[in-house]
Order: structure tokens, then sequence, then C-alpha cells
């Protein structure tokens, strides 16, 4: 939905830039939402659902701070949230970097 409004609900609203922050934003949002579900069967893999679980934390943590982030800037041209976005990708990077732990330790 977020993608969908971006192309055509903001459009004429915002500038082109404010529209690829917005994109970006909601590619990784979709991204890390198709990481949820597929993080949610993997326990029948084998994989520790404990580790998982925690990979899903900083997922929707990272999700939170770096789309979150994106979104509020790209709408509202709010600069100070500029540093809050990397640190939602690190969430990002160590949720998949326990996802590569569970995989190791299965």
């Amino acid at each position: 939905m977020a993608g969908a409004f971006g192309a055509h609900g903001l459009r004429a609203m915002v500038s082109e830039r404010a529209l690829e922050v917005f994109q970006t934003a909601a590619t990784y949002q979709m991204y890390h939402a198709l990481a949820l579900i597929a993080a949610a069967l993997m326990p029948a893999l084998g994989l520790r659902p404990r580790l998982l679980a925690v990979a899903c934390g900083f997922w929707l943590l990272g999700t939170v701070l770096f789309s979150g982030s994106l979104y509020l800037l790209a709408l509202s041209g709010i600069h100070w949230l500029g540093p809050v976005t990397p640190v939602g990708g690190v969430c990002f990077m160590i949720g998949w970097g326990l996802l590569a732990t569970a995989a190791l330790k299965k």
C-alpha cells in the first residue's frame, strides 16, 4: 500500500527526490515484511526459534526506524530524522546476522 500511495498519491504533492526517499522506505519495508513471513516458517526447518524471534525483533525495529524515518522525511521534510535512518539499517543487518547464525547453528 505504501508503494502505491507513493507512486500515485504523492506524485503531485512532493518533489521527485522525496518520492525516491518514500520508495526506498516502501521497498525496505516490503523486503523485511517478506523476511518476517519466511522467518515464521523456519522453525519447521529446524532453525532455532529464539534466534529467529530476536532477528524478527531487529527487523521490526529496523522497519520502524529506517522506513519510518524515511517516510517522515519524505512527507514532512524534517531533516533531523536523517541520523535515525542508519540506526534502522544497523538493526536490519543485526537481524540478518542473527538469521545467518540460526542457520549455521542448525
